[in-house]
């Protein structure tokens, strides 16, 4: 059942597998396969409630049809609405939440069926961030939106040469599933494709989803840097479990 938009900007949280379409959270040796299980469901339930902190947007979190996603997924909800306090704990009832199964596919699809699915229940923006990037903050996905009221796409771009974000305005403009999301030129796969189209586009700044051991570094770094800065909630069970790990291997 498709479920009506109750705002005009959709942020879609699309959970990626530890290995997926060519991307893989390969961290290092030191962590285990449980490790990295945990720290990836700490990525997810910290992104939902960077996402919580922004007015006017719906939340469409969106995986595969795999019993051990869906079991991370049921997880983390119930721990996050144990946690919420306020008019935030009403978005478990107030219909600002979607919650759902994408069909089988590579990542390329499920990036499709995620955008498809939130331009047909009437959104004007779309935003889709994979579930990798904890320390995107609601700044900097608030500012991307604001990308949108000028521009038909937005782009947030990794050191890498792909993406940690993607962001359309008004319609869904390509199909996201045409291109081959191993490549290593996948971003400029895009970008080229968007200006053939004569679409108007602009990126974000650079920015990096957790997927190697320097990533982790860069992790640490950003939460050592909210907390000096006197934010104690970006990034918080990312934090709790890399404390974890790091107490577990001395």
């Amino acid at each position: 059942m498709t479920e009506k938009a109750q705002n005009n900007i959709a942020l879609i949280i699309c959970i990626q597998e530890v290995k997926e379409d060519g991307s893989t959270m390969n961290l290092g040796n030191q962590l285990s396969e449980e490790d990295i299980s945990y720290l990836h469901q700490a990525f997810i339930a910290d992104s939902i409630s960077n996402a919580l902190m922004l007015s006017k947007v719906d939340i469409k979190l969106f995986y595969s049809p795999k019993t051990k996603t869906k079991r991370s997924v049921d997880t983390i909800l119930k721990y996050i609405k144990g946690r919420l306090t306020g008019k935030k704990k009403n978005i478990f009832e107030d219909g600002r939440l979607e919650v759902g199964e994408l069909g089988p596919g590579r990542w390329g699809q499920k990036m499709d069926e995620s955008f498809r699915r939130c331009i047909d229940q009437g959104y004007s923006k779309v935003l889709l961030i994979g579930s990798r990037t904890p320390t995107l903050t609601h700044h900097m996905i608030s500012d991307a939106i604001k990308i949108l009221d000028k521009k038909d796409v937005v782009f947030g771009p990794t050191v890498e040469g792909r993406y940690y974000m993607i962001g359309f305005a008004s319609d869904y403009h390509i199909a996201l599933a045409d291109f081959k999301w191993k490549e290593a030129n996948i971003y400029s796969q895009v970008v080229s494709h968007i200006e053939d189209r004569g679409l108007s586009w602009q990126e974000t700044e650079i920015w990096y989803a957790v997927e190697h051991p320097e990533d982790v570094e860069y992790l640490a770094r950003d939460i050592n840097h909210f907390r000096l800065i006197e934010d104690e909630e970006t990034a918080r069970e990312t934090e709790k479990v890399l404390e974890r790990i790091l107490e577990r291997l001395g």
